[in-house]
């Protein structure tokens, strides 16, 4: 591996999908390829819904999956001991999250003691998941294909259910989010303990003080953002800035463009001063 001066960490989304990537990154995306820097995937769905991306890439560097569950090494990127790793098919997988059996179990005992009725993803079909959430029935079975959570909606009156679910999810260590009418429980998920730890590894095995910066938009990158040496906030539309990140975030860099095309002139002005 050439040594870098800097690591970037970005949401997937930033970029798009294999379907449609995002064109206004292009620029970045072979500025990075020709300067070998390496670029660093977090998403919060799925390993599997972040493989079409990246062979879409070519994307050959780690990456995180399911908000922080796991951080992902292709083969033989570290010619170093990774503590904590474990096999996952082509890669080694360093878990931060409990697995999504652990995940699955504790919804059905939170649901008992809170007196919901749930259904879990586990127990759906990949049809009946696509027609609930509008997705395809092939991004329906990546997402699916949980490995450090587990997604479920409640089947009765959630209004009712859902406040003392989320008191005993959280008097026993387990973190709730919601996407949409859908609910996701997990423990340990942390995009920042990732962050910390892949760049111990980089600085170990380059021996240099190479520099780590993150890129995101919204409150649910705050995480990736604060562990990074710098953090660069997209607009999350025009040039409205979201004031719960930016509250956090009070010395980060604020970019004038959103979206891709934003993050676009965020790494080739990078770049092209590093």
């Amino acid at each position: 591996m050439l040594a870098p001066r800097v690591v970037i960490f970005t949401p997937s989304n930033l970029l798009g999908s294999a379907n449609s990537l995002a064109q206004p990154a292009a620029e970045a995306l072979l500025e990075i390829e020709r300067r070998h820097v390496p670029l660093l995937l977090s998403t919060r769905g799925t390993r599997a819904q972040l493989e079409p991306l990246r062979r879409k890439l070519g994307h050959a560097h780690p990456f995180i999956t399911e908000g922080g569950g796991g951080l992902f090494f292709p083969d033989g990127y570290f010619a170093l001991r990774l503590e904590g790793a474990r096999r996952a098919a082509r890669y080694l997988c360093v878990p931060f999250g409990r697995s999504s059996q652990e995940a699955g179990a504790a919804v059905e005992d939170i649901a008992g003691q809170a007196g919901a009725e749930v259904v879990r993803y586990a127990e759906m079909s990949v049809r009946e998941i696509a027609r609930n959430t509008g997705m395809t029935e092939r991004d329906a079975e990546a997402a699916r294909e949980r490995e450090f959570s587990e997604r479920f909606f409640f089947a009765g009156n959630a209004g009712s259910v859902a406040q003392p679910f989320e008191k005993i999810a959280a008097d026993q260590g387990w973190q709730i989010r919601r996407f949409g009418t859908f609910w996701e429980l997990c423990s340990g998920n942390d995009e920042g303990k990732a962050v910390r730890y892949l760049m111990r590894l980089y600085r170990q095995a380059l021996r240099s003080r190479i520099r780590s910066v993150a890129i995101g938009a919204s409150f649910e990158d705050l995480s990736l953002l604060a562990a990074t040496d710098q953090a660069f906030l997209l607009p999350v539309s025009g040039s409205r800035f979201d004031d719960q990140l930016l509250s956090k975030l009070p010395n980060s860099a604020k970019i004038t463009v959103p979206g891709a095309a934003g993050w676009n002139q965020t790494v080739v002005d990078l770049l092209s001063r590093d």
